[in-house]
């Protein structure tokens, strides 16, 4: 099983970022899925993650900023990231059948 991220970068506060996570190597739709982030110092914490039929469950924290969506045929998941915060920093990454991703930097300055 392989990830791919990107779409993380540098951006400032209130402005947007989209995430993908490319997989090859498993059967992507029916595959547990997850958005998690890493703050320095701290744990991971759980964002997001969305069903096979594409239902999405969100942390409190996230649900009225950021929107996961995935792409059966592409084998692709996504992190849609609005309004983001300086707070926001950190790497975040997506987890698909277990297998962590290694990661997208996201920089958030006021």
């Amino acid at each position: 099983l392989e990830l791919v991220e990107s779409g993380g970068g540098s951006v400032q506060a209130g402005g947007s970022l989209k995430l993908s996570c490319v997989v090859s190597g498993a059967a992507f739709s029916r595959c547990p899925k997850f958005w998690y982030r890493q703050v320095p110092g701290s744990g991971r914490e759980f964002i997001s993650t969305i069903s096979s039929a594409g239902t999405p469950s969100y942390a409190a924290s996230y649900e009225d900023r950021f929107t996961i969506t995935q792409d059966n045929a592409a084998n692709t998941l996504y992190l849609q990231m609005d309004s983001l915060k300086t707070s926001d920093t950190a790497v975040y990454y997506c987890v698909i059948c277990n297998n962590w991703g290694h990661g997208t930097q996201v920089t958030v300055s006021s």
